[in-house]
């Protein structure tokens, strides 16, 4: 019985020591399984960071994301050299040639007649407006009778020295009486002379009252009426253009300037009319507005009544042909910097290039300086385009 006993109790040790190294194994291969998900989880984690890494920051991630299939699709040209027609076409407006400001001349007065009317045509000389002189004829009257005043005492101190000349050679009047009797008639002659510098002073005042044409001109504009009260210090009371010849101020860009010269033909069209108006520019201004980075060109034009100061037109001014670059208008960009366009080089890589514009046209813009014209200069979309960025060029249909 003991026997037993004993045989059974050495048998069970074997088996539950193996029951605890199979658990124990078991409890060993899931802590690897967890390593392992963990290590997979930290590496995944670290891929799309760096994914994100190079989305945000605009790396070229290896490998398929370097695909040159996936570059943006862009337009380009080769424009080459082409003759660019001379004519620039500017706005700008009317205005007199030699506009003639005409005022008061003398003391004024009240107007008592105005025989002109704007848009009358005057003779240089021509009363344009005469002003009350009614007091001013009556100080002449009697600077008039002044005179007669002076010439009556001049003669009788003539008379007088005649007498004492007379009466010397008998020893009644004596030298020095006959040196203040000559010194009396020369005085009364000068007043005789200073009465009729005054008389004609006075009337010379007199004239100065009518509102005379400086020159034959157009009258523009008429600033008085019959009853007003002037004077030296009023406003102009016409303004008339010399001659009636007008102009055009047309407004030119400092890079049209340089196009342009003294003497060369436009062609001038009013706003609202097809009427085509030759001219000449006569001048060209001598400086450029800071602001507006424009000059004027002044246009000679010969009188039309169509032709009134202030109103709008449109000049087309020929200022020669020229060879250049020429784009159209959306390749051209610009900021802060200046104009620029994007370049295809051989990489098909994009690359910023400043130019110069210069004249703009219907076929497009002329590039001055920048442009060689056997670049591939992107046509369109250049905005959205980053500097070195890769792209897929495609050639315009021509």
């Amino acid at each position: 019985m003991n026997y037993e006993t004993t045989i059974t109790a050495e048998a069970a040790e074997p088996l539950e020591a193996e029951a605890r190294g199979a658990a124990r194994g078991a409890m060993e291969t899931s802590s690897t399984v967890k390593k392992l998900l963990i290590v997979g989880a930290i590496i995944f984690a670290l891929l799309i960071a760096a994914a994100l890494y190079f989305a945000v920051a605009g790396g070229e991630p290896v490998g398929a994301a370097d695909d040159a299939s996936q570059a943006p699709v862009v337009t380009v040209v080769v424009p080459g050299q082409t003759t660019v027609s001379g004519t620039i076409e500017v706005p700008g407006q009317i205005a007199a040639r030699r506009a003639m400001p005409v005022g008061v001349e003398g003391e004024g007065g009240r107007v008592i007649s105005v025989p002109v009317d704007a848009g009358q045509w005057v003779r240089k000389g021509q009363v344009l407006a005469v002003i009350d002189r009614s007091v001013q004829v009556q100080q002449a009257a009697a600077q008039a009778a002044q005179i007669e005043v002076s010439k009556a005492d001049a003669a009788l101190a003539q008379a007088n020295l005649d007498r004492a000349l007379q009466l010397v050679e008998k020893g009644f009047v004596s030298g020095a009486d006959v040196d203040r009797l000559t010194a009396e008639r020369d005085s009364a002659r000068a007043r005789v002379k200073v009465a009729e510098a005054q008389l004609a002073e006075l009337r010379a005042r007199n004239a100065r009252l009518n509102v005379v044409a400086p020159a034959t001109g157009y009258v523009l504009s008429r600033n008085v009426e019959p009853g007003q009260s002037v004077s030296a210090g009023s406003p102009a009371l016409f303004t008339i253009a010399r001659g009636g010849e007008m102009e055009m101020l047309a407004q030119v860009s400092e890079e049209q300037m340089v196009q342009l010269a003294q003497g060369v033909k436009a062609e001038v069209r009013l706003t609202g009319s097809d009427k085509v108006y030759s001219g000449q520019v006569w001048q060209l201004s001598p400086t450029v507005d800071q602001n507006t980075r424009q000059g004027t060109a002044r246009v000679a034009l010969a009188f039309s009544p169509e032709l009134r100061p202030g109103g709008f037109a449109t000049a087309r001014i020929d200022g020669g042909d020229i060879t250049a670059t020429l784009l159209p208008e959306s390749a051209v960009l610009a900021d802060d910097e200046g104009a620029f366009v994007y370049v295809v080089d051989e990489d098909n890589k994009a690359t910023r290039r400043a130019v110069t514009i210069g004249r703009a046209t219907e076929q497009g813009i002329a590039i001055s300086e920048g442009l060689s014209g056997r670049e591939m200069v992107v046509a369109s979309a250049g905005g959205f385009l980053n500097p070195g960025e890769t792209v897929n060029p495609r050639r315009a249909e021509t």
